[in-house]
C-alpha cells in the first residue's frame, strides 16, 4: 500500500525545522517524524544568507525524514517569513458610466491592476483584500451593485526580492521540489487564532528569536502585517554584556528571567550566579531583561494602525519561544492599553505525537504545524528498499518536475497567504506575455478586416457611382429629350 504523508519546512533563525504527519479521517494530524537542523550560521532574522550551508542543512533534514520514514519525499510545503516582510496598503479606482452593474470581471481587474503595482527591490507575496468602495459606500462583496465609480482597497505584502530569490534558489540546489509556499505568519495565524478573535479585532504576536511578527486582525481580514528585527537573542545578547558567553546567558535568562517583577518584590541583596567565581546583582539582571522587553513590546504596539486601537476586542494573542518567559501578560498589560491578553501554547486542532518539543505545548512549534495543516497533497515518494536493483535512487524532485505546470491564478489565491515559487511566477508572467500577444494579433487581424471593408465599401461607392452615370449617359443617347 503506497505512503501518505505531509511534509513542511520552517527556516527559522536559530534552526531549520522539518516535520512529517499524516491527516485522520477524524480531523487530527499524527506527527510521523520531526528533524532539526542548526541554522545559526546561514540565517539571519529569519531570512537566507548562506545559501551553500543552507543547501546542506535542507539536505540534511531530507535525507534524516526520509530514513525515518523509510520513503523518498516528493515534494514539501514551506514556510517564508523573517526581516524586510512588511505590509503596504494601495488603492486602485476604476472610473464607471453610471448606473453601472459591477461584475465579477471588473474586481477580477482591479486585483490583476493591484499585483501588477512595483515597489523598488521589493517583491509582492501576496495581497490582501480589505474592502471595495462603490460610490460612497465600503462593501466586501460589490459584485452587483450598481455605480459610477469602483475603488479596491488592498494590503500588499511585500519581501525584498534578493531574499525571495535566494530562498528559491536553495530549494532549486537542493533539489527539493516545493508542494506549495505559504507565508508563515499568515499560516500560523490560522492555526492559532479562533474565528471570534480574527472577527472582533486582535493582534497576534510572535515572540521569535531574532525577530517579532507582529499581525493585526480585524472583521476576519489580514490589516497590518510587520516583522521586527528584535526577538529573544536580543535579551540574551544583552545578558552576555556582563561578560559571558551567549550559551551561559541563555541559561541565565532560561533559569532567571522574568518580563516583570513587582518592585517590592525585588531583594537588592540577592545575587545570582554567573560561575563559580562571579555573580551579579539581582536588580541590574532585571532591570537588563525588563529594558529590552520593554522594547520589544513598544515597538509591537506602534505597528498597530490607529484606527485599529479601539477594536481589537479579541486582544493580544502571544505565541512562539519568547511567551514562555515568566510574567509576559503582565508585561505586555503595562506597557500596552489592552488587558486581554491570551498566549496560544499549541495550535488549535488535536495533533497526536510522541515528539518532546511537540508535547511540551510551549509555543515553539506552532507555525510549522500550521504549515503541516495547510498541507493537501501527498508528499510521499519511492518507498526505500534494500533491493540494490530498485529505482529508489533517482533524485528527489524528479517526480515532480512538472508540479503546477499551469500557474495558479493570482485572484485564486489572493489573501490566502500562498506565495509563488520563482518558477510559477516566471510561467505565470509568460502565460501573461503569451496572452497579451495573442490579444495584439486578434486587434490587429480585426483592424486589417474592418480597414478592408471600408475599403470595400468605398470602392463600390466610386463604382456604382461610375456605373450609374454611364447608365444615364446610355440612356440620354438612347431616349433623347424632345426639344
Amino acid at each position: 500500500m503506497p505512503k501518505e504523508f505531509i511534509v513542511a519546512i520552517e527556516l527559522g533563525s536559530s534552526k531549520i525545522t522539518g516535520i512529517a504527519g499524516k491527516k485522520n479521517l477524524d480531523g487530527s494530524i499524527s506527527v510521523l517524524a520531526v528533524i532539526k537542523e542548526d541554522s545559526t550560521t546561514c540565517i539571519r532574522n529569519g531570512v537566507v544568507y548562506n545559501i551553500d550551508k543552507t543547501v546542506v542543512c535542507l539536505t540534511n533534514i531530507i535525507k534524516r525524514l526520509e530514513t525515518a520514514l523509510k520513503s523518498k519525499i516528493a515534494h514539501v510545503y514551506v514556510g517564508v517569513g523573517g526581516q524586510s516582510i512588511r505590509s503596504v496598503r494601495n488603492v486602485i479606482v476604476k472610473e464607471l458610466a453610471a448606473d453601472t452593474t459591477v461584475s465579477a470581471d471588473m474586481v477580477n481587474e482591479l486585483m490583476d491592476a493591484n499585483r501588477i503595482q512595483t515597489y523598488p527591490d521589493q517583491e509582492i507575496l501576496d495581497a490582501a483584500t480589505q474592502e471595495y468602495r462603490v460610490d460612497q459606500q465600503y462593501q466586501l462583496d460589490p459584485v452587483g451593485i450598481q455605480c459610477s465609480r469602483l475603488e479596491g482597497n488592498f494590503l500588499n505584502i511585500l519581501w525584498r526580492k534578493n531574499f525571495y530569490r535566494n530562498l528559491n534558489k536553495c530549494f532549486e540546489q537542493a533539489g527539493i521540489a516545493i508542494a506549495e509556499m505559504y507565508l508563515a505568519p499568515l499560516a500560523l495565524a490560522d492555526s492559532v487564532l479562533t474565528e471570534t478573535e480574527k472577527r472582533s479585532g486582535c493582534v497576534l504576536v510572535d515572540l521569535g528569536a531574532d525577530t517579532t511578527t507582529v499581525s493585526v486582525y480585524y472583521k476576519n481580514i489580514l490589516r497590518h502585517l510587520a516583522v521586527i528585527p528584535l526577538g529573544g537573542s536580543n535579551i540574551t545578547k544583552d545578558i552576555a554584556s556582563l561578560q559571558m558567553e551567549e550559551q551561559e546567558a541563555e541559561k541565565m535568562k532560561l533559569k532567571y528571567g522574568s518580563a516583570f517583577t513587582e518592585n517590592s518584590d525585588i531583594d537588592n541583596s540577592l545575587m545570582l550566579s554567573i560561575d563559580q567565581e562571579r555573580s551579579v546583582e539581582s536588580r541590574k539582571f532585571i532591570d537588563i531583561v525588563e529594558g529590552r522587553l520593554q522594547e520589544i513590546i513598544e515597538n509591537v504596539w506602534f505597528q498597530v494602525p490607529n484606527e485599529f486601537v479601539d477594536k481589537l476586542l479579541g486582544g493580544i494573542v502571544l505565541t512562539g519561544g519568547g511567551s514562555n518567559m515568566k510574567n509576559i501578560e503582565k508585561a505586555f498589560r503595562n506597557h500596552t492599553p489592552i488587558e486581554k491578553i491570551r498566549i496560544a501554547k499549541f495550535v488549535n486542532l488535536t495533533v497526536n505525537s510522541s515528539n518532546v518539543d511537540i508535547s511540551e505545548h510551549n509555543g515553539k512549534m506552532n507555525t510549522i504545524l500550521g504549515l503541516l495543516e495547510k498541507g493537501d497533497m501527498n508528499c510521499a515518494g519511492e518507498e526505500i528498499t534494500n533491493d540494490l536493483f530498485s529505482a529508489g535512487d533517482q533524485p528527489v524532485s524528479a517526480a515532480t518536475t512538472d508540479l503546477h505546470r499551469t500557474p495558479r491564478s493570482l485572484n485564486e489565491i489572493s489573501g490566502r497567504g500562498i506565495v509563488q515559487t520563482e518558477e510559477e511566477k516566471k510561467k505565470a508572467e509568460e502565460a501573461a506575455r503569451q496572452a497579451a500577444e495573442e490579444a495584439e494579433r486578434q486587434r490587429r487581424i480585426e483592424e486589417e478586416e474592418a480597414e478592408c471593408e471600408r475599403e470595400e465599401r468605398r470602392k463600390n461607392s466610386v463604382l456604382n457611382r461610375t456605373k450609374r452615370g454611364m447608365m444615364n449617359f446610355f440612356k440620354r443617347m438612347v431616349d433623347p429629350e424632345d426639344e
